[in-house]
């Protein structure tokens, strides 16, 4: 384990959140259907579009959850008009946007990326601070994309959380180089306010490598979803170039698909345990990189088919390792991982480097709590090696991280006496994990 996550592991030891006793159910078959919660990929970029538009929209089935629930906190101290109907609909009515204000980002990527883009198009003064964790995320290419723009922004030479950005209004845009290899949130942020530019915005990749292009392309769809017009092109290395023309967006009346990524402690329940879990309205196409699940679980031994209740996981008599790489779907790596843990043969996890800067370092993190249940996994800079060993009871820390803790609850249903360590962070995608998790098994 790495420096930092070491004195994280310390402070969780420190920390007085309650152990949850994962259920346990052994290999009794699962038969059940569930309903994930709404995209928060999908919620969060469409809350920033929906501000921007030239009319209200409304958003359907949405993701009512902590990094949601930041972001419509931080719109709504900018001036812009949120109400949340009692079916849990938003309706979202631009306005003027306008500081001085401060926007609490939490440990949300989405926020502290999305927001500081289009804050730096209000008028006034808008500070940005969030939990401890997010001082150490990557913000920097944001902070220099925006000063190469002309604003100005006090971050006390840090490039990170907390900082204060002085708006002047609309900015000019133009052409602007930004390394994302740390987090394709980057390049999405600068994208989704290049309508309200003057210019619009060419983004020029220059990153050595570029994470998670799923959520790239989502950005992409949903910036023509509400009426802009963006161009891609490569350089002569091959790097790309987004054009993001200026333009005036439209409100929509969109349905938020679920959230993808979520489902895979539930589909991975039905491979661990046996038996069939459908996932209500999974989309026949989408850009989310949870729709990767099916082919990653099928190689694993799981069957799964669309049927029109659907989308239906069959668990298959043996669960099998995986040699893959996750570069893209970085996201799925913690659900993966517990479900490697449980294989008959090793598996390696590669291409995920970037996961050492989300809410955790989530390599070392996961090295670390598979071992400490008699786990066998080798941690190299961008890869896990997990080989199959028996696994005994013990705690799961989860190092305030959503997708940890989903992870533990995952390995507690053949592990008997796992016991996850802060299960509310899981509030942060999940609304109610404990009490779905509860319905899964039911």
């Amino acid at each position: 384990m790495n420096s930092h996550e070491s004195k994280g592991n310390s402070a969780a030891g420190a920390m007085t959140h309650e152990l949850w006793p994962a259920p346990f159910r052994g290999k009794v078959a699962i038969n059940q259907r569930v309903e994930i919660p709404g995209s928060k990929s999908v919620t969060n970029r469409a809350l920033i579009l929906a501000a921007l538009a030239d009319s209200p929209s409304t958003l359907r089935k949405p993701l009512h959850s902590r990094d949601s629930a930041l972001m419509i906190a931080g719109l709504k101290s900018l001036g812009c008009g949120i109400e949340i109907n009692e079916n849990g609909d938003i309706v979202v009515t631009p306005a003027p946007l306008l500081g001085p204000t401060s926007v609490d980002v939490g440990n949300a990527g989405t926020v502290m990326r999305f927001l500081p883009p289009l804050a730096a198009m209000a008028q006034g003064l808008v500070h940005f601070d969030g939990d401890p964790r997010s001082h150490e995320r990557p913000l920097g290419p944001v902070i220099s994309a925006l000063e190469d723009l002309g604003v100005t922004i006090e971050h006390g030479a840090r490039y990170s959380l907390p900082m204060t950005i002085n708006a002047h209004g609309p900015l000019r845009g133009g052409d602007i180089n930004v390394d994302a290899s740390a987090s394709s949130q980057f390049v999405s942020a600068l994208l989704l306010v290049g309508p309200a530019m003057k210019e619009g915005i060419t983004l020029h990749d220059i990153g050595a490598t570029l994470p998670s292009m799923p959520h790239i392309d989502m950005t992409v769809q949903m910036l023509r979803d509400f009426g802009a017009t963006v161009d891609i092109s490569y350089s002569p290395e091959g790097k790309h170039i987004w054009r993001v023309h200026p333009g005036t967006l439209h409100g929509k009346d969109l349905v938020i698909e679920p959230d993808l990524s979520n489902a895979a402690p539930f589909m991975a329940a039905a491979m661990i345990c046996g038996g069939s879990v459908t996932i209500a309205d999974w989309p026949a196409s989408t850009t989310q990189p949870g729709d990767q699940l099916r082919s990653i679980f099928t190689q694993m031994g799981a069957s799964v088919e669309f049927i029109e209740a659907g989308l239906r996981i069959t668990g298959g008599d043996l669960i099998h390792g995986i040699d893959v790489d996750l570069h893209d779907v970085g996201e799925l790596t913690p659900s993966i991982a517990a479900v490697a843990a449980l294989a008959d043969s090793p598996s390696s996890l590669r291409g995920i480097a970037h996961l050492r800067l989300h809410e955790t370092d989530r390599l070392a993190a996961l090295a670390a709590e598979l071992n400490a249940l008699g786990g066998d996994v080798d941690e190299e800079e961008s890869a896990l090696h997990i080989s199959p060993a028996p696994l005994h009871s013990g705690i799961f820390h989860t190092y305030d991280d959503h997708r940890l803790a989903t992870a533990g609850a995952m390995l507690g249903l053949v592990v008997e006496g796992i016991q996850v360590e802060n299960i509310a962070t899981t509030q942060k995608t999940l609304p109610d994990f404990p009490g779905a998790w509860k319905a899964l098994l039911a």
